[in-house]
C-alpha cells in the first residue's frame, strides 16, 4: 500500500496521461534549440505568464540562481526576504556561484516585504556599497504558510525597484496556487516582474523541472548561464512532454488540493495539543504546531504517524509542514486526522 506522504507536494508522481505522452514525446537537442516538446513548453509557458519566452530547467533552485545571474554581477547586491527560500533553502548559490551579496530583509507574516523596508534597504551611490541590483519576491510564500500575494502588492514593490535601475525576480514555485487562490492569472501576478518561475514538479505533477519566463533578451542570457550550470538537457523533450500536460490541465484542479488543505486544517483543529501554526491555509499547506500540553516532540509524533503508513515533515521539535497534493485524496485526510489523533493520545 503507498503511504498517504504530506511531506511535500514535490513527491508527486506523473500521472498516467503523462507517463504515456512522456513515452511518445517527439524530441530534438535542445541545446541547439531543436526539440520540438520542450520548444512548445517554453512558448506555452511565456504565455501563461505574459511574458515573451521561456527556458526549461531541471528544478526550481537552478531556475532562481540562473535568473539571479542573469541580472547581476559579481560584487552585486540582491534584497530578499529573511524567510525567502533562496536565502534559506538554496545552498547560498547565488553567493557561492555568482559572488552576489544579499541583503536580508524581514518577511511580514504574510509572506510581504514591506515597502518602507525595501525602500530603506536600496543602497545609495557610494563606492563602499554593492550595487542595489535586484529585489527578489516569492508566490506563494512557502515559509509563511503557503500565502499568495496580490498582484497589487507586487506591482507596488516593482515600482519602487524599478524606480531605481533594480529589476524585479519572484520565485514563483507555486505561482498558479497563488492564482488559483486570488482568482486570477498567472500573468497577472507576474506582469509587474522581470523574470519569474515556476516548478512543474510540485503540485503540477511533473516528475522533473521549472521554467524561467522573461524577455526574449533576458532568456537569452540565461541560456547561456544554465550551459554554465549544466543545465542544457539535450533530449529533454521526454521530460517536457509532463510539463505540457501539467500547464494545459493540473493548472486547473488546484483548488481541489487547497480544499483538502483546509478540510485537513479544520480536522486537525479539533485533536487536542494541535495548533494552526499559520492560520487556516489559504492554499495547499497546513503549518501545525504543539501545544505546551504535548510532551511528546513532532519527531516522536512523525514517527508515530510512519507506523501508520503516513508521512509528515516535522519542521523542528515543535512544528509540522503538511502539504496537499494531486495524491492526497479525501479518505487520506480522514485518515490523517485519526491518525494524528492517536499519536498524540
Amino acid at each position: 500500500m503507498q503511504p498517504i506522504d504530506l511531506r511535500s507536494d514535490t513527491v508527486t508522481h506523473p500521472t498516467p496521461e503523462m507517463r504515456e505522452a512522456m513515452a511518445r514525446a517527439a524530441v530534438g537537442d535542445d541545446v541547439y534549440g531543436e526539440d520540438p516538446t520542450v520548444n512548445a513548453l517554453e512558448a506555452l509557458a511565456a504565455e501563461m505568464t505574459g511574458k515573451e519566452a521561456g527556458l526549461f530547467v531541471p528544478s526550481g533552485t537552478m531556475g532562481n540562481l540562473t535568473a539571479v545571474l542573469s541580472h547581476c554581477g559579481r560584487g552585486d547586491e540582491v534584497i530578499l526576504g529573511t524567510q525567502s527560500h533562496t536565502f534559506l533553502h538554496e545552498a547560498g548559490g547565488i553567493s557561492a556561484l555568482g559572488g552576489v551579496h544579499s541583503c536580508q530583509i524581514p518577511n511580514q507574516p504574510d509572506g510581504t516585504l514591506a515597502l518602507e523596508d525595501i525602500r530603506a534597504a536600496i543602497r545609495t551611490e557610494d563606492i563602499h556599497h554593492p550595487v542595489s541590483r535586484l529585489l527578489c519576491l516569492e508566490n506563494t510564500h512557502n515559509d509563511c504558510g503557503g500565502v499568495p500575494l496580490s498582484g497589487e502588492y507586487t506591482r507596488s514593490a516593482a515600482e519602487i525597484a524599478h524606480q531605481h535601475g533594480m529589476a524585479v525576480h519572484l520565485d514563483g514555485a507555486r505561482l498558479f496556487n497563488a492564482a488559483t487562490a486570488l482568482g486570477v492569472s498567472a500573468a497577472d501576478l507576474a506582469a509587474p516582474v522581470d523574470s519569474v518561475t515556476f516548478c512543474l514538479s510540485k503540485g503540477l505533477c511533473a516528475p522533473v523541472g521549472s521554467v524561467l519566463c522573461g524577455s526574449g533578451a533576458f532568456i537569452g542570457r540565461a541560456r547561456r548561464i544554465r550551459k554554465q550550470l549544466g543545465g542544457g538537457m539535450r533530449q529533454a523533450g521526454v521530460l517536457a512532454a509532463a510539463g505540457l500536460i501539467a500547464l494545459e490541465k493540473m493548472t486547473l484542479r488546484l483548488e481541489e488540493d487547497h480544499r483538502r488543505a483546509r478540510l485537513l486544517a479544520e480536522g486537525l483543529q479539533t485533536v487536542p495539543g494541535l495548533l494552526l501554526d499559520k492560520g487556516m491555509p489559504l492554499t495547499n499547506m497546513v503549518y501545525l504546531a504543539l501545544s505546551e500540553a504535548v510532551p511528546l516532540s513532532a519527531f516522536r509524533i512523525a514517527d508515530r504517524l510512519r507506523e501508520d503508513g503516513i508521512l509528515v515533515g516535522p519542521r523542528d521539535a515543535r512544528h509540522f509542514r503538511l502539504v496537499t497534493h494531486y495524491w492526497i485524496d479525501d479518505p487520506a485526510v480522514e485518515k490523517t486526522v485519526s491518525a494524528f489523533r492517536a499519536a498524540l493520545s
